[in-house]
């Protein structure tokens, strides 16, 4: 026992060491996870526009996937941690799931606008539940995957930090799929745009999507899962899931970490669109034409700061002064930036709009980077307490759900800020009072659930030392995975 609590002590061992091919796979992976919700959420604008559905009922095709989405990914993530197969846990599930969710968003597109409103609005509603359980298929044991991919604390935030640069690339991309479904230089209709870049999308999906399947590694834990899973029913299943759920809730750093993500992310989403209509509607006067692509360039050029820039500096700052840390710095960062939004929006100098980018840039550069580094080591402190199996791919489902509800919520409430600020879309010109609580509310509401944030995660204790700690502790009980 005592020689392998020295070995673990010992200078880094090169199975720690994630190969460049396996972060590029894992990476191509992530690329496919943001391309896929960035496509959706373009195209389905298009759902107005092209197709002529009724926006309560696109309304209701937003919204009654969602709520499918938050219940099947715990149930995937859970399968696949109790999943054994001479191809791993994650494995299988990823490379089908890349398949199919490719296969069936490109289905999903091809809808009709000739056919009623009825017929489509089925059609695509059936078709959104099948796409989803093949994306949640793939998603939720890529996230899963990527936690046990390597067990050293720094070298989690440089894979996370990796394939969080590569997923940055899908949003360099999507914003341009407005400027090029509606160019009528380019398809014929709208309609066209939609069902021929589908096509695109699901083929270049599927093909990255397998890649962490066919090159990616997970740990191999078969011989230590001493569960007996003869006669394993679905009410015993459900039950071990709710069980892991209940001692997942019950982990107060995974919650800090949880409760972290739902404040920043939902108050970057909440005013995501905000950015938009201020360009449009204060810089240009309400004149789409002069706006051009600007939105499109904004939204790129944020991408290109987080990928090549912030991201790299979070995960020195990370290696430097712990994650707890990095993320209060990034995230004050990240404030200063909005603040500055107040004199980066300026009508006759368009060009100033992007001195804020960098700065705000740290906000979900370094929390998507920071976090899914941090829940890695929480799975290692629920295995010391809780035993096998390790359950990433449920850890990781609850973490996106929390992500997912944050979105959900905040689409609602900023639906409900313009509503009460009184902005009308199809008025050209809006009150100077409107423009005004418009810019306001594009500051401060992230600014205050950012703050909220650094308060939560201000007493977060699982600091390196103590994962060092744990992982000894591990390797003494099962030896190295």
């Amino acid at each position: 026992m005592s020689e392998i609590q020295s070995t673990n002590v010992s200078p880094k061992l090169a199975r720690d060491k994630v190969p460049f091919g396996q972060k590029a796979a894992f990476g191509a992976g992530h690329l496919v996870n943001n391309l896929f919700p960035g496509a959706l959420g373009v195209f389905s604008f298009f759902l107005l526009t092209a197709f002529g559905m009724d926006p309560f009922l696109a309304g209701i095709l937003g919204g009654l996937p969602r709520i499918y989405d938050a219940i099947i990914d715990p149930i995937i993530g859970h399968l696949s941690d109790n999943t054994r197969s001479r191809w791993g846990r994650r494995r299988p599930f990823i490379f089908v799931g890349a398949i199919l969710s490719g296969v069936f968003f490109i289905i999903l597109w091809q809808l009709d606008p000739n056919n009623t409103q009825s017929y489509n609005f089925w059609y695509f509603l059936i078709f959104s539940l099948v796409f989803l359980t093949g994306n949640a298929l793939f998603a939720t044991p890529l996230i899963g995957l990527g936690y046990e991919m390597t067990s050293d604390y720094k070298e989690r935030t440089r894979l996370m930090g990796f394939s969080q640069t590569i997923g940055q690339i899908a949003w360099m991309i999507v914003p341009w799929f407005w400027v090029v479904i509606a160019d009528p230089t380019i398809f014929k209709t709208q309609a066209e745009g939609v069902h021929k870049l589908s096509i695109i999308v699901g083929a270049i999906c599927m093909i990255l999507g397998v890649l962490p399947a066919l090159f990616c590694k997970e740990m191999d834990q078969t011989n230590l899962d001493n569960r007996d899973n003869k006669n394993k029913n679905v009410f015993s299943e459900l039950l071990s899931l709710f069980k892991s759920i209940g001692l997942i809730s019950k982990n107060k750093s995974f919650m800090k970490l949880c409760a972290a993500t739902f404040l920043v992310f939902n108050g970057f989403q909440m005013v995501a669109s905000f950015s938009y209509f201020i360009i449009v509607f204060y810089l240009f006067k309400g004149d789409y034409g002069m706006a051009g692509t600007w939105p499109a360039w904004f939204s790129t050029i944020s991408a290109v700061f987080t990928a090549f820039l912030i991201i790299p500096i979070v995960t020195v700052l990370s290696s430097k002064f712990g994650k707890k840390n990095a993320f209060i710095i990034s995230t004050v960062l990240s404030i200063i930036g909005y603040g500055l939004k107040w004199w980066g929006f300026s009508p006759g100098n368009p060009w100033l709009m992007l001195i804020p980018v960098p700065l705000i840039a740290f906000g979900l550069g370094g929390l998507f980077t920071l976090m899914m580094s941090m829940t890695a080591d929480v799975c290692d402190l629920d295995e010391l307490e809780n035993g096998m199996p390790r359950k990433e791919g449920t850890f990781g489902a609850i973490y996106w759900w929390m992500v997912k509800l944050g979105q959900g919520i905040a689409l609602v409430l900023a639906g409900w800020v313009l509503e009460i600020i009184g902005f009308d879309a199809s008025k050209a010109i809006q009150s100077t009072e409107t423009i005004t609580n418009l810019r306001l509310f594009d500051i401060f509401i992230p600014i205050i659930t950012a703050a909220i944030a650094i308060w939560v995660m201000w007493d977060y204790n699982l600091s390196e030392e103590k994962a060092k700690e744990i992982k000894a502790e591990l390797v003494a009980r099962r030896g190295e995975l």
